[in-house]
């Protein structure tokens, strides 16, 4: 078992106080956005062990390439090869993310096989994908938390934009309205992205203010245009549901779901992947062709998820994926240790609290890496997350 030592990533979007307070520590005055553990070879979290010419510090990614089956375990490895198949994050937005979507695994596969055979250099910023893998995700809100997930029903949508009273949304509401749901979402979410960029600054301006105006269930897209002034992902936005997460609550992001984190803290678990398709609130390259093809035209519920509870304390995210499962536990002073061996890798993330895993002592913020089959027991009082690979 060892303790993590984590980069923060300075996105611009990122709180510059959400993470320092729930770490203790005084804020920087810069953007502290995601906070990862894993074995990610962007940022991997670092670990230090007593080797023969005694303690040592490297990277998870040099421990687990050194012995996979030791670290991994030797299903983890038959099911996802050498490497840990997930990356748990903090995530704190103190500004909207992009609009993006996630393709599923043979798409993945088909479009890094692609743009490989075409040469397209792997760090080019009009390259899609960076890997052969999917990219599900959860979020699991820490403080209230607000964020855009699925496509709301095609008439909501034209509702909203019809409150608006802005002429040049018109042709949007009208083919909201009037053609079947897949047809209408594709029709204008294409029309969108694809709008001449000053004509579109213009309605986007115009949405915005009179988003402003109106305010209630129009608040958000105005919060989201002040940082995005004139992007077409305003509009995209409006096509999305809005949702505020409660703390303990979490949101399921599959493949082909449009989506975007607006505000707050939370814990992000995901497939270890780097394939985003963005449709705007970005400067960064969208792919239109290749976005269409790949984003579910079709209404759905947010569907938010809260954990359901075991005689054993844990409190699990029941979630469709294979490379990740991610559970809470709420540990009592002076309760029996919690027995949280398991034949798989495992990230252990403490959120309030001080909990004991093991001999490490974990405040908030703090995480510890526990190889497969690594017998140990965690004690509280704390709010303990444990990431690992599902069942």
């Amino acid at each position: 078992m060892d303790r993590l030592s984590n980069t923060v990533r300075p996105y611009a979007w990122g709180s510059t106080t959400a993470i320092p307070a729930l770490l203790g520590i005084a804020p920087t005055g810069e953007p502290q956005a995601e906070m990862w553990m894993g074995a990610h070879p962007g940022a991997p979290s670092r670990i230090t062990r007593t080797t023969a010419s005694g303690e040592t510090e490297l990277a998870l990614t040099e421990a687990i390439e050194a012995d996979p089956e030791g670290e991994l375990g030797a299903p983890t490895v038959a099911r996802f090869g050498p490497r840990l198949p997930f990356l748990l994050k903090l995530l704190a937005a103190g500004a909207p993310l992009s609009v993006q979507v996630h393709p599923d695994l043979d798409q993945a596969r088909e479009g890094y096989a692609d743009e490989e055979a075409r040469g397209v250099p792997i760090d080019a910023p009009h390259r899609t994908y960076k890997d052969a893998n999917h990219k599900p995700e959860l979020i699991c809100a820490l403080t209230p938390f607000a964020g855009l997930c699925g496509f709301r029903p095609p008439t909501e949508a034209a509702d909203a934009m019809d409150a608006l009273g802005v002429d040049s949304l018109k042709p949007y509401v009208d083919l909201l309205r009037a053609h079947p749901e897949e047809a209408a979402l594709r029709e204008v979410l294409t029309a969108i992205l694809g709008a001449d960029p000053a004509e579109m600054t213009e309605t986007v301006t115009e949405a915005a203010a009179a988003s402003e105006r109106l305010g209630g269930a129009h608040a958000p897209y105005a919060r989201i245009a002040h940082h995005f002034p004139g992007d077409p992902g305003v509009l995209a936005a409006m096509l999305l549901n809005y949702v505020e997460l409660q703390p303990g609550e979490a949101l399921f992001l599959g493949a082909g779901v449009p989506h975007a984190y607006l505000d707050g803290l939370g814990v992000e678990i995901m497939a270890n992947s780097d394939n985003v398709l963005r449709c705007g609130l970005t400067p960064k390259h969208i792919d239109v062709p290749e976005l269409l093809r790949i984003v579910r035209f079709e209404a759905t519920e947010p569907g938010v998820l809260r954990p359901e509870a075991a005689p054993s304390g844990e409190e699990l995210y029941e979630t469709p994926v294979d490379e990740f499962a991610l559970s809470r536990y709420t540990l009592a002073s002076g309760a029996a240790p919690t027995d949280l061996t398991a034949p798989t890798p495992q990230i252990l993330l403490c959120t309030a609290g001080t909990v004991t895993v093991g001999e490490i002592a974990l405040g908030p913020g703090e995480s510890a890496y526990v190889p497969a089959d690594e017998r140990v027991e965690a004690t509280g009082p704390g709010t303990l997350f444990r990431a690992t690979v599902a069942a």
